[in-house]
């Protein structure tokens, strides 16, 4: 009597968990990645400081940010779009009233005129901008209620 090879047991594993887990984990890992470079224009470059050092507060981390580009032109660049003085102006109004929106909504209390926004603008300017385009955005981030920032330069080595 002669075995034949279709009675022989084959093991074949089930991969549909395996491939379950490895779906979560990317779902996972899409999830918590940091997209925050996305708001940082490559077309600025920053000017250059020896006392510029990156920022050590752990608390800042977890702040609510609001990157404000300015080209050397003095026009701001935000989400992709380019801005230019009542445009910019205008821009920095509607942030502030996500801002109070995104307060209102999420954590159920009114945001005090007086107090500000308890968000941080970074600002990050070209090299070659002049200061009254960077105070024209400083100015009317502080009409409308921001009142932390950040400027930021590349270290000096």
């Amino acid at each position: 009597m002669s075995a034949s090879s279709s009675n022989t047991l084959k093991a074949e594993p089930n991969l549909t968990p395996l491939l379950d887990v490895v779906f979560q984990l990317i779902t996972f890992f899409m999830l918590v990645i940091n997209f925050s470079n996305e708001n940082y224009d490559s077309r600025i470059k920053l000017p250059v400081a020896g006392s510029a050092r990156p920022l050590d507060d752990p608390g800042k981390a977890q702040e609510d940010r609001l990157v404000l580009n300015i080209d050397s032109k003095g026009q701001l660049l935000f989400n992709g779009k380019m801005f230019s003085g009542g445009q910019a102006v205008e821009q920095i109004k509607f942030e502030a009233q996500l801002a109070r929106e995104n307060l209102r909504a999420l954590r159920g209390k009114k945001v005090d005129p007086n107090e500000g926004l308890p968000v941080r603008v970074v600002i990050r300017a070209d090299r070659d901008t002049p200061f009254t385009p960077i105070y024209g955005i400083i100015t009317a981030c502080q009409t409308n209620g921001f009142r932390k920032f950040d400027l930021k330069a590349m270290t000096g080595e």
